[in-house]
């Protein structure tokens, strides 16, 4: 599936790598992947990580 990240709409809430570690954060707390800097990635169908994209208070994170 591929995944963007909105990180304007981030509010560093902490939900998405809690429930999947494909997303980390840059030392201001904003979301961004944890392998790539790109704010598009095409990823594996996974459950956790659906569920992160799902659980976004702020809509950060999309599916495409």
């Amino acid at each position: 599936m591929k995944v963007s990240l909105i990180p304007e709409r981030c509010i560093a809430c902490g939900l998405c790598q809690t429930y999947s570690d494909v997303f980390d954060y840059h030392d201001d707390g904003i979301v961004k992947f944890a392998h790539t800097e790109d704010l598009t990635a095409e990823l594996p169908d996974d459950k956790d990580t659906l569920l992160a994209v799902k659980s976004c208070p702020t809509k950060a994170l999309i599916v495409d």
